[in-house]
C-alpha cells in the first residue's frame, strides 16, 4: 500500500525551518542585526552629551514622552536578546558535541580566536547589560540619581552620566565590557553576511575588514564619553555634587 505523503502547512514547514541548523543561525544573525542597530542609534543618542547639557536631556525627555515608542522598542530588544542569547547557546552546544570524538590534532586552531570565544563574549555583554539597564534605565544602583533635575525641571541625564563615569571602577567595568562587545561584533559581522549567503572567497576578507572597522567604530563612540569624564573634558554643570 502507498503511503499518503501529507504535505505540511506553512506553520509547521517555518516551524521546521527555524528548529534547522540554518534556521537557528539565520534566526541568530537576524535578532543581531536588530540589536546592532540599536546599539548604533543610542550611540548617535549619547553623544549629544558633547554639544551641551541642554541638548542631551532635550533628547532624553523626549524619549520620555513617548513611551508607547520606547517600550516598543524595548521589548523588541527583550525579545531579540532572549533568542539570540538561547539560540547562540544551542548553536554553541551543538558544534561542541557535534564530533563527540576528538581528533589528535584539535583542528578549532584555524578559527579565529573571536569566533571561538563568542559565547564568553556575548555572555560578558548580557551581565554588564543587566547592571548598565539597572545603573542608568531604571536608576535601582544609585537612587540618588533620580533627584537630579536641570533648571527646567528635566530629569539631569547629562550629570548622571557624569557622576556615574567619574567613579573608576564603574568606568572601568565599562570599558571591558564594550572590549567584549566590539570583539564580538569583528566575527558577528562577517558571520552575518555567510549566513546571509552573501560571503564568498572574494568578499570575505572584505567583511572581515569592515567587521573591525565598525567594532572600532562602536568602541570610540561609547568609549570616549567616560574617558572625557575621567579627563574632565566635560564637567559637571554648577551646584551639582
Amino acid at each position: 500500500m502507498d503511503t499518503v505523503q501529507v504535505k505540511p502547512t506553512p506553520a509547521q514547514a517555518e516551524l521546521k525551518f527555524i528548529s534547522s541548523s540554518i534556521g537557528k543561525k539565520m534566526l541568530h544573525a537576524v535578532t543581531g542585526l536588530f540589536m546592532f542597530v540599536f546599539v548604533a542609534g543610542h550611540m548617535v543618542g549619547n553623544l549629544q552629551i558633547f554639544i551641551s547639557q541642554d541638548q542631551l536631556n532635550t533628547y532624553a525627555q523626549a524619549l520620555k514622552d513617548l513611551p508607547a515608542l520606547t517600550w516598543s522598542v524595548r521589548i523588541v530588544m527583550l525579545v531579540c536578546l532572549v533568542i539570540h542569547v538561547w539560540r547562540g547557546i544551542q548553536l554553541y552546544f551543538e558544534n561542541r558535541f557535534s564530533r563527540p570524538i576528538r581528533y589528535v590534532v584539535n583542528t578549532t586552531v584555524q578559527a579565529p580566536l573571536a569566533s571561538r570565544t563568542m559565547i564568553f563574549t556575548g555572555g560578558g555583554v548580557f551581565l554588564y547589560l543587566v547592571y548598565h539597564l539597572l545603573h542608568f534605565t531604571f536608576i535601582v544602583t544609585n537612587p540618588q540619581y533620580a533627584n537630579l533635575h536641570d533648571t527646567l525641571g528635566r530629569h539631569d541625564v547629562y550629570s548622571m552620566v557624569i557622576l556615574g563615569f567619574q567613579n573608576g571602577l564603574i568606568s572601568a567595568v565599562y570599558f571591558v565590557a564594550l572590549f567584549c562587545l566590539c570583539y564580538h561584533l569583528t566575527h558577528a559581522i562577517p558571520s552575518l553576511f555567510q549566513t546571509l549567503g552573501l560571503n564568498n572567497e572574494k568578499t570575505e576578507p572584505k567583511f572581515k575588514v569592515l567587521g573591525w572597522l565598525v567594532a572600532i567604530a562602536i568602541f570610540v563612540g561609547y568609549s570616549v564619553i567616560p574617558a572625557a569624564v575621567l579627563l574632565q573634558i566635560i564637567k559637571l554643570p554648577e551646584g551639582v555634587h
